[in-house]
């Protein structure tokens, strides 16, 4: 059932793609609409906006993730601890 089902995915994305590429809508084909929409200056105006605005998140999500590194090395096991093979209770999480 799942090799049926990826081959049909397959077929519908290469269906997509062909009418994407090959297929007049209007003056150009659907990917040349959208080729032409993601260069236009409005819409590269937009894009620099968002990556001027997602800085200060960029930065504290960092921040975050260097943090609960830190804190990741410090519970670290020494490497002469016994290890268990019992699954650990609610009380250990």
């Amino acid at each position: 059932m799942g090799m049926i089902r990826s081959l049909i995915s397959l077929c519908f994305l290469g269906i997509f793609l062909f009418v994407g590429f090959t297929v007049p809508l209007g003056q150009r084909t659907l990917f040349g609409h959208v080729s032409n929409i993601w260069s236009a200056d409005e819409t590269q105006e937009l894009v620099d906006g968002v990556k001027e605005s997602s800085v200060p998140l960029v930065d504290r999500v960092k921040r975050g993730v260097q943090a609960g590194l830190a804190d990741g090395e410090d519970a670290q096991p020494s490497p002469d601890a016994p290890v268990s093979s019992e699954a650990p209770t609610s009380e250990q999480l």
